[in-house]
């Protein structure tokens, strides 16, 4: 029931993401654009499960897109208006929501499959079945 929880809330962030972007008339395509650039954190897997755990739970929380959109926000508050932060906020944060709606949460080092969500992708049919 939390796992479902969870889904539905970051489904709803998505959302508000991409209402968020067209109601500041920003390019709500580039969500969509940027959506695989985060997931090159997942190349950490070439080293072994740990490593690959640590790299793509790195990228793939809301600590990035918090503090990113934290330096915009006080960029604006000394003059600087720095569009292209928040925009890589959005991003981050749209990629973060869609990920965990779908079921894909951090990782552990058990290997790609197991996440904080539960295990995603196909499960291996007991041999009782």
């Amino acid at each position: 029931m939390a796992t479902t929880i969870q889904r539905i809330e970051n489904a709803a962030i998505a959302v508000a993401l991409l209402l968020a972007m067209v109601a500041f008339g920003q390019p709500w395509w580039l969500l969509l654009a940027a959506f695989l650039l985060f997931d090159l954190s997942a190349v950490g897997y070439l080293r072994g499960p740990c490593a690959g755990a640590v790299s793509y739970n790195a990228v793939h929380n809301y600590a990035g897109p918090a503090m990113t959109s934290a330096l915009y926000l006080a960029l604006i508050i000394v003059g600087h208006h720095v569009i292209w932060l928040s925009l890589l906020a959005a991003c981050w944060a749209f990629h973060v929501a869609v990920d965990r709606a779908l079921g894909y949460g951090l990782k552990f080092d058990e290997g790609f499959t197991h996440t904080h969500l539960g295990r995603i992708g196909r499960q291996p049919r007991d041999a009782a079945d």
